[in-house]
């Protein structure tokens, strides 16, 4: 680490600390070449992958984008906000498990649609009907049809 002040390499860590939350280290440190002390956080980092959309192009994961799409599927719908976090961060847990710095926009839009599938059929049907851009209304007619097997066969 380098110090502040006189910009030398060598700096020496003489205390650290945990934060409370259990998210950070503070380290005191102290330049060997002018003696003086300054404070440094460590934090981790986690960087999501990006997107590559279907045309090829590259973004940034956007966490308010992704729950917007939800939001707008499970408008007037019997779900809790607490519930789309929950999925929201599932989401998120399995994007960073993937351990992959791209990923295709067409994984992401599985993840959701298996999220929406089980907190709301309705909000799925939704989703799946502009993310799959159905062409007709027989695609429409399969998908609920998909849906009302499952209910029937007990697999739910």
């Amino acid at each position: 680490m380098k110090c502040p002040f006189c910009q030398h390499a060598d700096t020496q860590v003489v205390d650290s600390r945990v934060s409370e939350e259990g998210d950070t280290i503070r380290r005191r440190r102290r330049c060997m070449a002018c003696e003086r002390r300054f404070t440094t956080y460590e934090r981790v980092e986690l960087m999501m992958p990006a997107i590559v959309k279907r045309n090829g192009s590259r973004v940034e994961f956007d966490s308010a984008k992704l729950r917007g799409s939800m939001a707008l599927a499970l408008r007037k719908r019997p779900v809790s906000a607490s519930a789309l976090d929950a999925a929201l961060v599932r989401i998120q847990d399995r994007l960073m498990a993937s351990g992959k710095r791209e990923v295709p926009s067409e994984f992401v839009g599985e993840l959701v649609m298996t999220e929406l599938r089980a907190l709301d059929r309705v909000a799925y049907v939704r989703f799946a009907s502009v993310y799959r851009s159905f062409e007709d209304l027989s695609e429409f007619v399969r998908t609920i049809d998909e849906l009302g097997t499952e209910h029937h066969d007990g697999t739910d």
